[in-house]
């Protein structure tokens, strides 16, 4: 017998148990990264995450039999709807054991949670902010997630989200960029050149981090405005602003952070990570002084680059600024001597990025489908 209950987000017996699901579903298995349980606890935490000054969330289990087998997380983005003129919920955190009965159950409570608020859609998996990443993975599972830049599940995933009656709302593709294979012709390096030159235009690289604090603020503006015309967009708050690039800078190498500037403000950025996946998969998604230091030491040995947040503002393009965006990733995964890089999720509504990438050598590997369906 399948029975789902509503959690306490204030009761840390109820919190643990919606954590632990996947942990349980993904025991030791060699693709699945686990999140930072913090993160998770942060999620649920109105009085933590920035997502809840103006939206609201809920969170769902499913028991088989009295054993947690499933669960998923509701959501209404307020401002979102507001700027897309939608009524659209949004499911997230779903995982489940291969049981059609349960995954039945979670999203037919999905449907009465938003049908309740007036929503007319649901849309998913979608998270708190476009730092959590998208969709149901539908390829590629051969490979290992990317850190907590994204999501992986087991290939039935697709089935029991198709099976309760979820279309195709639009895919992220990952692609996959070899050094030997990813080639920015020498001309287009050179017309970048050409371009700083001009002076029009301007690439700050930082050595630390305290240099890159000093640009957290003009670069989470620079990010607020860069997506404007995404699928995904809607205004960030100020606090949601910082909430993303103290995350950012977290676990950011500075070396591997790029910006692009004109007239002194941020006019694009780069993005780049260390690939600390191994570590995580150690830490088994803990947060203490010895998980920290593997992470760091991971830092310094792994072969993998996350290029995760590439972007000009709007009206930057075609100005020269994406030719240097290109131009600094190939440097930056070649100078530092990366064997593998990732460019993690890129919409396929980003349509001259993905041709763009493909024309210099990228090769999609992984993509997550995200859903809707009408109620």
């Amino acid at each position: 017998m399948h029975t789902v209950e509503q959690i306490d987000p204030k009761n840390k017996a109820h919190v643990d148990r919606f954590i632990r699901i996947p942990f349980r579903i993904y025991a030791n298995h060699p693709q699945w990264v686990p999140p930072f349980i913090s993160d998770i606890k942060t999620m649920l935490d109105s009085n933590k995450h920035p997502f809840y000054e103006h939206s609201d969330a809920d969170f769902f289990i499913v028991q088989r039999d009295g054993q947690d087998v499933g669960r998923i997380a509701t959501l209404e983005n307020k401002p979102f709807n507001k700027y897309h003129g939608t009524k659209q919920a949004v499911f997230y955190l779903f995982e489940c054991e291969d049981d059609e009965e349960a995954a039945r159950c979670l999203f037919d409570r999905a449907a009465e949670w938003a049908h309740a608020r007036g929503l007319e859609t649901i849309v998913g998996p979608k998270g708190f902010s476009g730092f959590d990443g998208y969709g149901i993975q539908i390829e590629g599972h051969e490979h290992r997630q990317m850190m907590n830049m994204m999501n992986y599940n087991f290939p039935y995933y697709q089935r029991l989200v198709e099976n309760q009656g979820y279309e195709k709302e639009v895919d992220f593709v990952s692609c996959y960029l070899n050094p030997n294979s990813f080639h920015f012709p020498d001309k287009l390096h050179q017309a970048a050149d050409r371009v700083l030159q001009r002076g029009t235009f301007e690439i700050r690289n930082f050595k630390n981090k305290r240099d890159l604090v000093a640009w957290g603020k003009k670069i989470g503006e620079a990010y607020n405005k860069t997506f404007i015309n995404n699928w995904e967009y809607y205004p960030l708050t100020e606090r949601e602003v910082k909430f993303v690039v103290d995350t950012v800078l977290l676990v950011a190498d500075p070396r591997l952070i790029k910006i692009v500037i004109r007239d002194g403000d941020v006019a694009g950025f780069l993005f780049a990570f260390p690939d600390i996946s191994s570590a995580m998969q150690r830490g088994k998604g803990k947060l203490n002084p010895i998980s920290i230091l593997d992470m760091l030491r991971e830092m310094k040995k792994t072969e993998w680059i996350s290029l995760n947040g590439v972007g000009i503002l709007p009206q930057y393009q075609g100005l020269g600024g994406n030719l240097l965006m290109y131009s600094q990733m190939e440097k930056t995964i070649r100078d530092y001597g990366f064997k593998h890089a990732d460019l993690t999720q890129v919409a396929e509504t980003a349509k001259q990025m993905r041709q763009d990438l493909i024309n210099v050598g990228g090769k999609p590997y992984k993509n997550h489908r995200v859903y809707h369906k009408k109620l």
